[in-house]
């Protein structure tokens, strides 16, 4: 797909779009690199991020790692999208292709097995596409609690965005195979920790109110596209009615929705 300036304007806000083309020619795009019709790129923002960009058929999908809520895209991934409109990355597909059909099966398996050692993410990716379950709902908690717990070794308080894609990126990768109920537990994780760690925030309430209603929506759906008997059904609402009586009550209001969407919908 063809990417040009009046397609890149009509993905983001006026405001983004400034920006965007502000960071590219301040020469903020760290690192860009194109396989197939994936490109990746790393952004230098307030902190260094991770953009994404596919661009297949007449569709343009895109992740960043920056915490942006606002509508459209985020000026990180406007940065690389003009920055392709204008000189496209080399296609590094065919090399790599080459170098796969030389490799040993027992090479690749060393290089593989290397690689997932040191990259939780991508651990994360082969364990989806090629595991038989996911973790359970308090080993993504321990990993939840573990990033407020990064963010509070100076400060009693969380006085920033956290970056929670990590587990959104999962999630979705359990949908796209149709395994609901391992997406619904990553979205739970996600809730109740959140929840649970609200005495810790002191800034940033609109970020950690919007991941919280993310997670419901997206626990919400996986819930209704499971296959699930009434005993389990009443289950999966259990849970949400359970985190209504929490000590720290802020999102009871959120919870209460999600109750109500998923007893209609069901």
């Amino acid at each position: 797909m063809n990417v040009d300036r009046e397609t890149i304007q009509s993905l983001c806000t006026d405001a983004v779009f400034e920006r965007g083309e502000t960071y590219r020619n301040e020469s903020r795009i760290q690192r860009i690199d194109g396989f197939d019709d994936v490109v990746t790129a790393a952004v230098q923002g307030s902190h260094l991020y991770d953009a994404t960009v596919e661009l297949g058929g007449n569709t343009i999908d895109t992740q960043c790692t920056c915490p942006y809520n606002g509508a459209g895209e985020c000026k990180h991934v406007v940065a690389v999208l003009l920055d392709v409109a204008a000189d496209p990355p080399d296609d590094e597909s065919d090399r790599v292709e080459s170098v796969l059909r030389d490799i040993s099966a027992d090479d690749l398996r060393e290089f593989v097995r290397d690689t997932l050692a040191t990259n939780p993410d991508l651990r994360d990716r082969f364990l989806v596409r090629f595991g038989d379950e996911g973790n359970s709902v308090h080993e993504y908690r321990a990993d939840i609690e573990h990033l407020f717990d990064q963010h509070t070794q100076d400060y009693p308080v969380v006085t920033e965005a956290i970056d929670f894609s990590r587990f959104f990126d999962l999630a979705g990768q359990y949908r796209e195979r149709d395994r609901y109920l391992e997406a619904a537990t990553v979205y739970r994780a996600l809730f109740e920790a959140i929840d649970d760690n609200e005495v810790r925030i002191d800034a940033a309430y609109d970020h950690y109110a919007k991941t919280v209603q993310s997670a419901l929506d997206g626990y919400v759906e996986c819930v209704l596209a499971a296959d699930l008997t009434h005993d389990e059904f009443e289950k999966y609402i259990g849970v949400l009615e359970e985190q209504t009586t929490s000590e720290h009550p802020a999102h009871s209001e959120q919870f209460f929705r999600a109750i109500d969407d998923l007893e209609e919908q069901r």
